[in-house]
């Protein structure tokens, strides 16, 4: 009798905690679920950033088969569509005034949707495909580090860790996206006199280009170029350099400097 009824008591403990647990489950989910719906926009962005971050995974490593253009091409929607969400956010009364229009061509996000529409149709360039998956990336790990704070301080401390660390290389990153957006300009330059992509290609990036290099929230792009130029005129100035490569060197670098914008006071 007093074994039955140890183990009688046994199991019920077994489906109390059982309980508890799933009750505590469906708690935690239901918060993070109020937490998402107290700001729409923000969870949209989230959903946004990590749908890029996964199509753009699966461009570079096909490992699903298939043709990756699609998912190419859907990571460059997804973009799109959290540049234009994120616009929202900060220019939510749209006007059509001339006004307007500058203060837009100043966001960070108009020049990521002007990226996205660039190579959107175009034929696929793995470089194109890298600022965005890192710039989805960076952002999509502020908001799941608030989602885990949500569930609780202990939740998934490995998917914390893994934030933590990419958040401590976050300077790196954002000079390696500004490195690759300086060099996909000689990439689709190259592109065009082989017949990959069209003559008006390298214009309109040189648009997009000049934007970033005037970006009032991210230096990284206009840093880069003044960091270039002090090394190449750094290697120009060694006595050792040929003359030829010294004379190519200034003059691409007096072209260059020629069509650097002006920066805003």
């Amino acid at each position: 009798m007093s074994d039955n009824s140890a183990g009688g008591d046994s199991n019920t403990g077994d489906g109390t905690s059982g309980n508890s647990q799933g009750g505590a489950g469906t708690q935690q989910q239901t918060t993070v679920l109020n937490y998402m719906l107290t700001n729409k926009i923000e969870a949209a962005l989230w959903l946004t950033r990590i749908f890029t971050v996964v199509c753009s995974f699966l461009f570079i490593f096909p490992i699903l088969g298939g043709n990756p253009y699609g998912f190419y091409q859907r990571a460059l929607i997804s973009n799109a569509a959290t540049s234009a969400l994120r616009l929202h956010q900060r220019l939510p009364n749209f006007q059509f005034s001339r006004e307007f229009f500058a203060l837009l061509f100043l966001e960070d996000s108009c020049h990521y949707l002007m990226f996205s529409l660039i190579f959107m149709n175009g034929y696929p360039i793995t470089m194109a495909v890298i600022p965005v998956f890192l710039f989805a990336l960076l952002h999509a790990c502020n908001y799941t580090k608030n989602v885990l704070n949500v569930m609780g301080p202990e939740s998934m401390q490995f998917i914390r860790k893994l934030i933590e660390k990419l958040q401590v290389q976050q300077t790196n990153i954002l000079r390696f996206i500004a490195c690759t957006e300086i060099f996909i300009m000689p990439a689709i330059i190259f592109m065009m006199f082989v017949g990959k992509c069209s003559f008006f290609l390298p214009i309109i990036y040189y648009r997009f280009l000049s934007l970033r290099y005037s970006s009032r929230r991210n230096p990284y792009c206009r840093t880069l170029f003044t960091e270039m130029r002090m090394t190449v005129e750094h290697f120009t100035a060694m006595p050792n350099c040929p003359g030829v490569i010294r004379g190519a060197c200034l003059k691409a670098i007096a072209i260059i400097s020629r069509l650097a914008p002006q920066l805003p006071q």
